[in-house]
């Protein structure tokens, strides 16, 4: 290669000639400068010393750079290209300077390459034949500067010095970003978490409910009891006839209380490969007992269409009720107007055949990944006949905290919660909307038939 300047005693010679120049080379480009009280700030938190690699293919220019930087870096020097790629591939590098003129690989394609190895290296180029080609095309493969020869001392080091910062600022702000993202992640969680209780809170309120009636028909009657024998010492006839009466309707209700916890404790109990939690059928009516007393359901119509013959799923009965649960809300909530809302229960005896449920302007499969297409199938669609999903819309729908409703009516979070209760189960949702006609969303659960059922 051919230099601009002569180097008899490399370091001396550049050193002594250079000494007394302050300029920046005109032909320098790159990112805007870095603010001072930024750079100290960074300068501060550094603990370590940067890692500076030199590639030049002349002896004489690697070690004339070296001596201009070895009190301030970790030096690597480099003859060559190939070189230059395994050291940055075995040590983390912070600051290349490259010469573009070397036999073998040019300084440009050794840009390249070094980016590929790592985005976040930081290149000064320099030359002593520049031209506006070479100039565009370290510019567009993201070199921060560029320097002519013979360069003075005080322009490499502040060149390097700055791309040192710039690569401190930026490691930094990766950093930061990678922080942020965690934390956004984490409050995202909570606010999930937070409304799958508030849904389950729903679920045992409605448990209260339930067994609510028959305690207070217990209590009825065991005061008329009361009342009726008082401190009676000697019984009637029609006194035992009266206490027989009352105590079979006592034990009748004792029994729907115990029926009623059985069934609840059932469904809230974790999924089991070998055991399945909960009948379908019960799950549906429970269902319509929760919604009944909903505020979403006001005006608007509500059917539920059961199996004929009842099966199970092997899903936490808890989380089948939260995903119909917030999916019926979400119908209810789609439209102000009063408008139906149904829930139907299917069973499919063969796989489900996914070439026929691609996403579309209407349509939408979520987790076809983790989906176990394993024959029976459980179908819970939930239907109804509001406004529809627009198709720039439906994308974002499962979006934590996306909403198109009003702040007053919804978190965001309900079909958020539901595609993490879809794919936790294995299961598949299948979305198929029309604009003005509707929309209906469909679960399809791995089943288990119920023996005799």
């Amino acid at each position: 290669m051919t230099m601009a300047m002569t180097l008899p005693t490399h370091a001396a010679t550049v050193l002594a000639q250079t000494a007394g120049r302050s300029e920046r080379d005109p032909l320098r480009f790159g990112a805007q400068s870095v603010p001072e009280e930024l750079l100290a700030r960074s300068a501060g938190r550094s603990q370590r010393k940067g890692r500076l690699l030199i590639v030049d293919d002349e002896d004489g220019a690697r070690q004339s750079l070296r001596v201009i930087f070895k009190d301030d870096y970790e030096i690597l020097l480099a003859g060559d290209g190939a070189t230059a790629i395994q050291l940055a591939q075995t040590h983390k590098i912070d600051v290349a300077v490259l010469d573009i003129r070397m036999a073998g690989m040019s300084g440009i394609e050794v840009l390249e390459r070094l980016k590929y190895v790592n985005p976040a290296i930081e290149v000064v180029m320099m030359t002593a034949y520049e031209t506006n080609e070479t100039m565009r095309q370290a510019l567009r493969l993201r070199a921060c500067d560029y320097i002519n020869k013979p360069f003075d001392v005080s322009t490499m080091r502040s060149a390097v010095a700055t791309a040192m910062q710039r690569c401190t600022l930026e490691g930094e702000i990766h950093a930061n970003a990678e922080k942020l993202q965690q934390l956004l992640e984490e409050l995202q969680n909570q606010k999930i978490e937070e409304q799958m209780a508030a849904t389950r809170g729903e679920i045992y309120a409605s448990i209260i409910h339930d067994i609510n009636g028959p305690l207070t028909a217990i209590s009825g009657f065991v005061h008329l009891v009361n009342q009726r024998i008082g401190n009676a010492t000697r019984l009637e006839v029609e006194d035992l006839e009266f206490i027989k009466d009352r105590l079979k309707t006592i034990t009748r209700q004792v029994t729907t209380c115990i029926e009623i916890s059985r069934r609840y404790l059932s469904f809230l109990r974790q999924r089991s490969d070998d055991t399945p939690c909960v009948g379908v059928n019960r799950l549906l009516e429970e269902l319509g007992q929760l919604v009944s007393v909903h505020p979403s359901f006001q005006n608007n119509k509500f059917e539920v269409r059961p199996l004929i013959k009842d099966i199970t799923v092997q899903m936490n009965g808890t989380d089948v009720m939260q995903v119909l649960f917030n999916l019926v809300v979400n119908a209810f909530q789609c439209a102000t107007h009063p408008h139906s809302v149904d829930v139907e229960a299917g069973f499919l005896s063969q796989a489900l055949d996914l070439t026929a449920l691609k996403d579309s302007q209407r349509d939408r499969l979520l987790n076809l990944e983790g989906f176990v297409n394993t024959p029976p199938l459980l179908k819970l669609s939930v239907r109804d006949d509001g406004p529809g999903i627009p198709p720039e819309t439906l994308p974002k729908i499962f979006d934590a905290f996306f909403s198109t409703k009003g702040a007053r009516q919804g978190t965001g979070l309900g079909l958020s919660i539901v595609q993490r209760l879809i794919k936790e189960a294995r299961a598949a949702l299948h979305v198929h909307t029309q604009v003005g006609k509707g929309t209906t969303f469909t679960v399809y659960l791995p089943a288990v038939p119920i023996p005799g059922a």
